[in-house]
């Protein structure tokens, strides 16, 4: 059993399917993936903006005002590092995307490192959404699976919460049927 829309089911790897005979080709055993919102992106930038906004202030601006002008140029280093966490915040959310397959729950992220997370549906123990308060102002949410495991690191941030929502209630109905069977 599949997830995702029949629509998907045709459109990637028909060069690839091309080559099989007739029409009982088996199904592509590709997942479809799911990126994260916009929202979080919105919500990383914003946070880099006003911590290094204020560290722009605190080492180029106050120097220069007690010390000597020539202090400001401290300001340069606080402003290069915006504008290069700007980009890979963009790289980094870009990496993050989950897929949900008949039988476990794929979570992939990094962009140099990369790592996949594969949770079997029958494993997991608790599914939690929890969203802080400047998550909610932003409409986000996260989704963190716990198993038997202390080092799975199954979490998937900043979702819309009725997908969070969703996910969870998928989670746990397919983890309980998986775990009656063990």
């Amino acid at each position: 059993m599949e997830t995702g829309s029949p629509d998907d089911a045709g459109t990637a790897g028909t060069a690839e399917s091309a080559g099989r005979a007739g029409p009982s080709a088996a199904p592509r055993d590709e997942p479809v993936w799911t990126g994260l919102p916009p929202g979080l992106l919105h919500l990383r930038r914003l946070l880099l903006v006003v911590w290094l906004g204020l560290l722009t202030l605190a080492a180029g601006v106050l120097p220069a005002l007690f010390l000597d002008p020539f202090w400001a140029a401290l300001a340069l280093l606080p402003l290069t590092l915006t504008a290069w966490g700007w980009v890979m915040l963009e790289r980094n959310w870009r990496s993050w995307r989950y897929a949900e397959r008949a039988d476990d729950l794929l979570i992939s992220r990094g962009v140099l490192w990369r790592e996949e997370t594969v949770v079997p549906y029958g494993r997991m123990q608790l599914v939690e959404v929890t969203s802080g308060p400047v998550e909610r102002h932003f409409g986000l949410a996260s989704v963190q699976l716990h198993t038997a495991a202390a080092a799975t690191d199954a979490t998937i941030p900043g979702l819309d919460p009725a997908e969070a929502e969703r996910l969870r209630d998928r989670l746990t109905e397919l983890g309980e049927a998986r775990s009656a069977g063990l």
